[in-house]
């Protein structure tokens, strides 16, 4: 019997070959894998099935409208509404907001089309993929993924500030701990930002029901809140505000354009509700309602927050910073200050909440395509949550949220003000 041996040479020779032959189809791969596009069947079950196991099934219409509006009631208002009325649209800054509100409207019902046809958790992504190609979803993707972990680290930077304020402390930095020998701008470390991201990750890392039912409480108390303000602007205020000084339109239409595209920063948010497609018990009815519902209801308070603030006082006399609070102690009501303080802290817990918990699935698609480590895409047989892409994604928000990013958020704030302005 004769044994052939093959060369050990021989075989290096042949695999380097290969190797050589391989890298040589890389462009042609390459260029296949970029425009390749999923039928949504395929997404739907194919690419699903790589997590292992299903996202439970438990949220109802109400949850959705509820995780809308805690994700878009934020400090967008408070922070927006002033700088916006006293210097760009005047008392007309509810206009803007109604022009906003439409527009937002409008891209919340493209994502509602897409969600009932494509009911799964990667949102934009998923549409994206299935649409044109991989690139356009991957970079669209990692676009917002890149949004969601630094706008979560300023809000919960934020959120001890508006703290500090509500218990009193005129000094926002007082919670925060310097450390000498890190560069001025990162010394001063948010442990309260951290403790708020690791607490609303224990919630949900256990359970999106229990999650959303959170949110829904803190989102009733919020409504309420807004609810307050907008009574006590008109009850307080008169409508010749309105045309003092220099009439309804002080800037012109011109103004008041650009002024609603500085306040559609305060609608951000809406597309968190459409992650939520696989764990919907009715997608198909409940996706509607929610997105659209939530748009319809943060627009209608949005446009009277905006218009009881200019009826207080006349558009002039408007603080760019803390507007609410400076209005209500100008108008006797001290006390009011500190109620603004309490509610934006809400706002902010809640969509807080809301988008870490649309940024987890969107990175859990992400990885179901193998477009990043594909143990990101894992779900949690018990809890039914993406465990692994929130603990993941909770360490990076945590720790941009431990050190303080002064110049880079007003660097961020200021580049997205002249896009959207430029957008409009």
């Amino acid at each position: 019997m004769t044994t052939t041996q093959t060369s050990p040479t021989k075989n290096t020779s042949s695999s380097f070959t290969h190797y050589l032959h391989s890298l040589s189809q890389t462009p042609q791969r390459l260029r296949k894998r970029m425009l390749a596009t999923w039928t949504p069947d395929h997404e739907l079950n194919q690419v699903r099935l790589r997590s292992g196991a299903d996202m439970k099934r438990k949220l109802q219409w109400y949850d959705l409208i509820a995780l809308g509006i805690g994700g878009m009631l934020g400090v967008g208002v408070f922070v927006t509404t002033g700088p916006v009325a006293r210097s760009i649209a005047g008392p007309s800054v509810f206009i803007s907001y109604i022009i906003a509100g439409v527009s937002a409207l409008l891209s919340s019902l493209c994502y509602t089309e897409f969600s009932v046809q494509i009911p799964v958790a990667g949102g934009a992504f998923s549409y994206l993929r299935v649409t044109f190609g991989e690139f356009v979803g991957y970079f669209a993707g990692a676009n917002i993924l890149m949004e969601y972990v630094l706008s979560n680290a300023a809000v919960a930077r934020t959120f001890t500030d508006y703290l500090c304020r509500t218990l009193g402390e005129n000094d926002a930095t007082c919670w925060r701990i310097e450390v000498e020998g890190l560069m001025k701008g990162y010394n001063m470390l948010d442990f309260p930002a951290v403790a708020l991201v690791l607490l609303l990750t224990l919630c949900l890392c256990h359970s999106t029901k229990e999650s959303s039912i959170l949110n829904l409480i803190m989102t009733v108390f919020h409504v309420v809140f807004f609810g307050f303000i907008v009574i006590a602007g008109f009850y307080n205020g008169s409508g010749k505000n309105l045309v003092r000084p220099a009439g309804l339109a002080p800037f012109g239409v011109k103004g008041v354009l650009k002024g609603a595209a500085r306040v559609y920063f305060s609608y951000i948010g809406y597309d968190s509700v459409s992650t939520m497609a696989e764990e919907i018990q009715n997608p198909s009815k409940s996706l509607p309602i929610g997105i659209v519902g939530s748009m319809v209801i943060v627009s209608l308070l949005y446009c009277l927050m905006a218009l009881s603030l200019c009826i207080m006082v006349p558009y002039n006399e408007i603080s760019e910073k803390a507007s609410f609070s400076v209005v209500f102690e100008k108008i006797g009501w001290k006390w009011a200050s500190n109620l603004v303080g309490a509610g934006a802290s809400l706002g902010i817990v809640a969509s807080l909440l809301v988008a870490m918990l649309g940024q987890a699935r969107y990175l859990c698609v992400i990885a179901r395509s193998h477009l990043v480590p594909s143990w990101l895409a894992k779900v949690h047989p018990s809890t039914g949550t993406p465990l692994n892409a929130t603990l993941f994604l909770a360490g990076h928000w945590a720790w941009e949220a431990t050190y303080t990013i002064t110049q880079k958020k007003k660097i961020l704030l200021s580049f997205i003000d002249s896009e959207l302005t430029s957008h409009f």
